[in-house]
């Protein structure tokens, strides 16, 4: 009998996995950029400090960060294209907000089409100006990106980073490429002009090194910025999945290489990018629970335009709203809502369902009464309890029964209500009359923070017709031509329909050795430059 175990990871190892899975974490705020900002070996974490004229500028105007508490970055990627006249200013070709909360354990992305119309603060001798996004930064350089950024969002960033997207082809490189499954045909070769970067891929999971990777993530020629988006969150699993089993370590010189080369970190307040720091956010990344990395971007509904866009004040506000409180718990109701399925364990029950009681902590005249009536008018059952036993209490404190089920889980929604609010099981000499007591601190400062948007999608049955007839002509030739058994499939989509796009609707092709088969279908009636694509891998 031979006993298999799971190697055990060194020191060096979980070092390295950290740092590894934090490049790809950042090549996703940076729209799947060059990435490993945040580094934990000293020397490089020096390289990436502000350094550029521009960078240190920009640095000035950023907030301190607190230690503990949750710290929003801005993130910037960049490019200048070969072959353009040195006039030529660079642009932004992606903006993202990050924010970390080591105490709630969550990373949330803000995502800004390049192509948003803006209002540009005045800059370097330019009046305020009304254009996309990512002029900003070919007017006003980083800076400018930052005012505005924080004018549209009202959000303090603490952080700022700037990536060369030269940096991401050499990471990409430094793996051996990254394995993406390319949902269609995407093509230009600049024969009207170069308007457009070049590009030449064929559907197909494929192997694509940095210059065809950064094509892809790069690509919205025939679509749009909200497909692009997309694109660049699939190249992130991809190349999460491609990392995961390389050896770190061996990796690491040329990557760190690549990353010190091209990005920039300012940190606001005077502060110095330290090695603790990065470690702390590497951490806090590598060890990120389940469902509690979120992703947010404006809703593609409420956006109008092509070339340029624009979006209201409330679909904005929405977003920035899901972006600093994320909904840790959508991913799992989005998935029982797809399978019908209840989620496991408790969800935290709904205001109307909750009793508390509100403890004046702070010895603010009127504070229980306040944060009473707020809390009543979210739904809440509140009965005010009077003084605590002191009026020491710095944070708000949550003490909920834990011996009623989703207690907890109210506790810690209401405990991000009141921003920095600790929620904790009330101890065994307490005796609460209430589900949840509440004991306010010297912080609350009579108002209540939004709380997170539930952002679970509603259930839709699906649209499908049995259609085996319309592929089986193009399954038949293609058995012919390679060496497993194809499946005929029996269904699809009913407004599905067998998509060419410049190329065949069924590519056969070889991986690696293998054959491998692609069908493409497009959803109709749409825009021939706005369909969404799905795909299906037969071999």
């Amino acid at each position: 009998m031979v006993l298999y175990a799971a190697p055990r990871r060194g020191p060096l190892r979980l070092l390295g996995k950290i740092f590894l899975w934090l490049v790809v974490f950042l090549l996703m705020a940076a729209g799947a950029l060059a990435g490993g900002a945040w580094l934990f070996i000293n020397q490089s974490v020096s390289a990436v400090r502000a350094h550029t004229p521009e960078a240190i500028e920009a640095q000035k105007i950023l907030a301190a960060p607190a230690p503990g508490q949750p710290t929003v970055a801005m993130i910037i990627g960049y490019d200048k294209r070969a072959g353009i006249e040195k006039s030529f200013e660079s642009r932004s070709d992606t903006i993202m907000l990050v924010r970390a909360d080591p105490k709630g354990k969550t990373i949330s992305l803000l995502s800004f089409p390049r192509d948003l119309i803006v209002d540009i603060p005045a800059c370097k001798g330019h009046s305020a100006f009304r254009s996309r996004i990512n002029e900003a930064y070919t007017y006003c350089g980083p800076k400018g990106t930052l005012q505005t950024i924080k004018e549209l969002t009202g959000i303090p960033v603490n952080y700022m980073i700037t990536v060369n997207f030269h940096g991401f082809k050499q990471i990409v490189n430094k793996v051996g490429g990254v394995y993406i499954d390319v949902d269609r045909r995407y093509f230009n070769d600049n024969s009207y002009g170069p308007s457009y970067a070049t590009i030449n891929l064929r559907p197909g999971y494929q192997k694509l090194g940095g210059g065809a990777a950064l094509d892809y993530v790069r690509y919205r020629h025939t679509d749009s910025d909200h497909y692009r988006i997309r694109r660049q969150q699939e190249f992130v699993k991809a190349f999460k999945q491609r990392v995961s089993g390389l050896v770190a370590i061996t990796k690491l010189p040329g990557i760190v290489n690549a990353v010190t080369e091209n990005v920039e970190v300012g940190v606001g307040g005077g502060q110095t990018l330290d090695l603790d720091t990065v470690y702390g956010y590497a951490r806090l990344a590598y060890e990120l629970p389940s469902g509690h990395f979120y992703q947010v971007q404006i809703d593609p509904n409420l956006v109008s335009g092509y070339a340029e866009l624009s979006t209201s004040e409330e679909a904005l506000r929405r977003s920035v709203q899901e972006f600093l409180n994320p909904d840790v718990e959508a991913a799992v109701r989005a998935v029982a809502v797809a399978t019908g399925e209840k989620p496991k364990g408790p969800a935290a029950p709904p205001p109307s369902e909750v009793t508390l009681e509100v403890l004046n902590g702070n010895g603010v005249a009127g504070a229980a009464d306040e944060a009473g009536y707020l809390l009543a008018q979210r739904g809440y059952q509140v009965v005010n309890g009077g003084n605590a036993d002191n009026f020491d209490y710095f944070r708000t404190r949550v003490l909920y029964d834990s011996a009623v089920p989703g207690a907890d889980k109210a506790a810690a929604v209401l405990a991000e209500l009141f921003g920095d609010g600790e929620a904790k099981p009330a101890p065994p000499d307490v005796e609460l009359a209430t589900m949840v007591r509440i004991i306010l601190g010297r912080t609350f400062e009579n108002t209540l923070g939004p709380g997170a948007i539930d952002s679970t999608p509603k259930y839709e049955p699906p649209r499908v017709v049995e259609d085996p007839e319309s592929i089986l002509p193009y399954v038949e030739a293609a058995q012919r031509e390679v060496d497993f058994p194809l499946l005929v499939p029996t269904v699809r989509e009913q407004y599905a329909r067998l998509y060419s796009g410049g190329s065949e609707p069924i590519r056969i092709y070889r991986l690696e050795g293998h054959d491998a088969v692609r069908i493409v279908v497009a959803l109709f009636p749409c825009m021939p430059a706005d369909c969404q694509m799905k795909s299906m891998l037969c071999g």
